[in-house]
C-alpha cells in the first residue's frame, strides 16, 4: 500500500463510521496532510450538517496551506444544504487534492475536480475507488437508478431451509446474528415483510440496540389487508408503518389502520401481486433510499424475479432442518432447467459466531 491508499484507507474507514445516518447523502471522511502527518480529519455525520472537508479544514487551521487533502468522494459543487465544498477547497490554500470516487450525482459528476484543476490544484481520481464505490453502493445506486438500494436479508439452515413447514423460523440463527442484524437495521431507511410473516411471527421490526438508534420505517406487503390493528407493527409508538396494499382495498380496514398511525400506499397489482417496480418509486419518492427485505419465501422469491435485489446477506446456520415441506429462501414460480438461474457473484464469506455470512451481489 503506497503512501496516497494508506490515507485514502484511513478516510474510508473514517467515513465508514458514519454508515446508515447521512441518507439522503452519501458517507464521506477527509484527511488533511501535510509533510507526512495529518493535520485535520472530519466526516460527514448527517444530511444538512458541515461536510467532511469542513471539519478538517477546521480542526487543520493554519496548517491547511500546503497540505493534501484526501476525500473518499468529490468535493460538492453546487449549492445545497451547505456550501459546495470545492470552492472552500479552492480557496484554502492546498497544494494537492486526492479523490476516491467522482460524483455520481448527475448535477455534480466531474465539475468539483474540474473546479479545482481550473484553479491550478493537483488532483488525482480513483485512489481506491472499488472500496470507495462499495462503501457508498446506496448512495451510487440511487443516483444512477432514482430507486432504493434493495437487500436481500436472508437467515437459512445448512440444507437451505427458510422455516419449518409450520412457518416456524425464530431462531435459526444464533444470538451475534441476531444483533448484526439489529445494527444494519439501524442503518437501512425501510425493513419490508409480506404479511405472511408479521401473521406467523408477529415480529417488531425494529432496531434493538444498547444505544439510541435510527428506527427504519416498517412496510408491510398486504394486498388485502389483513394486518391485525392488534399486531406489533401496527403500534407506531416506536416506528412508522406503512401498509403497501392495492387499490380499492376496503375502506373501513384502511380508516381503522389509519387511525392507529399506519400510512396506507395504494400500489398498482401485476401478475403476481402488488407491482413492486412501482412500489420501489414509490418508496423512493418517499425517502426510502435503501431497504432491507426481511420476507418470507413468497416475497423474496417475487423480489428476486423482478430483479430488484441489489445486494444479498445470506446468513447460514449450522443446523439442518429436513423434511420435504419445510420452506426454502426463495419460492415462486418453478424454473424448468439449471440453466435459467440468476447467477450471482460471491462478494465475501465470514464467521458470525457459529454462523456463515455470505455477501454477493446479481451479475447484471
Amino acid at each position: 500500500m503506497n503512501h496516497d491508499q494508506h490515507f485514502m484507507k484511513l478516510a474510508l474507514d473514517l467515513a465508514a463510521t458514519a454508515k446508515g445516518k447521512t441518507t439522503p447523502n452519501p458517507v464521506v471522511g477527509a484527511i488533511l496532510v501535510k509533510e507526512g502527518q495529518i493535520v485535520g480529519m472530519g466526516v460527514h455525520r448527517k444530511a444538512g450538517e458541515p461536510h467532511a472537508e469542513v471539519h478538517a479544514f477546521r480542526m487543520a487551521g493554519e496548517h491547511t496551506k500546503g497540505a493534501t487533502l484526501y476525500v473518499t468522494l468529490e468535493p460538492c459543487s453546487l449549492v445545497g444544504g451547505t456550501a459546495p465544498c470545492a470552492e472552500m477547497v479552492k480557496n484554502a490554500g492546498v497544494a494537492r487534492v486526492v479523490v476516491a470516487m467522482q460524483d455520481p450525482n448527475p448535477l455534480m459528476a466531474g465539475r468539483g475536480i474540474q473546479l479545482l484543476r481550473e484553479h491550478g490544484i493537483r488532483v488525482d481520481v480513483g485512489v481506491l475507488e472499488a472500496e470507495a464505490e462499495l462503501l457508498n453502493e446506496r448512495y451510487v445506486h440511487n443516483m444512477t437508478k432514482q430507486l432504493p438500494f434493495v437487500i436481500s436479508n436472508v437467515a437459512m439452515t445448512l440444507d437451505g431451509k427458510l422455516a419449518a413447514h409450520t412457518g416456524h423460523s425464530q431462531w435459526i440463527t444464533g444470538a451475534q446474528v441476531q444483533q448484526e442484524v439489529h445494527q444494519l437495521r439501524s442503518e437501512v431507511d425501510g425493513i419490508l415483510v409480506g404479511i405472511q410473516t408479521v401473521l406467523a411471527d408477529n415480529p417488531r421490526l425494529t432496531a434493538r440496540l444498547p444505544e439510541r438508534s435510527k428506527q427504519p420505517t416498517r412496510i408491510i406487503l398486504d394486498t388485502n389487508l389483513r394486518l391485525p390493528v392488534t399486531a406489533h407493527v401496527a403500534d407506531c409508538s416506536e416506528a412508522q408503518t406503512w401498509i403497501a396494499t392495492r387499490e380499492g382495498a376496503d375502506p373501513e380496514k384502511v380508516s381503522a389502520l389509519k387511525q392507529r398511525g399506519l400510512d396506507i400506499l395504494f400500489v398498482p397489482q401485476a401478475e403476481y401481486g402488488l407491482d413492486l417496480h412501482a412500489l420501489m418509486s414509490i418508496l423512493y419518492q418517499r425517502g426510502i433510499t435503501d431497504l432491507m427485505v426481511e420476507g418470507g419465501s413468497e416475497i423474496n422469491g417475487s423480489f428476486l424475479r423482478t430483479k430488484l435485489i441489489n445486494k444479498w446477506l445470506i446468513y447460514i446456520a449450522p443446523k439442518i432442518l429436513g423434511g420435504r415441506n419445510s420452506f426454502t429462501p426463495f419460492g415462486g414460480t418453478d424454473v424448468e432447467t439449471v440453466d435459467e438461474a440468476w447467477n450471482v457473484t460471491i462478494h465475501s464469506t465470514r464467521l458470525v459466531g457459529e454462523d456463515i455470512c455470505i455477501t454477493a451481489y446479481p451479475n447484471d
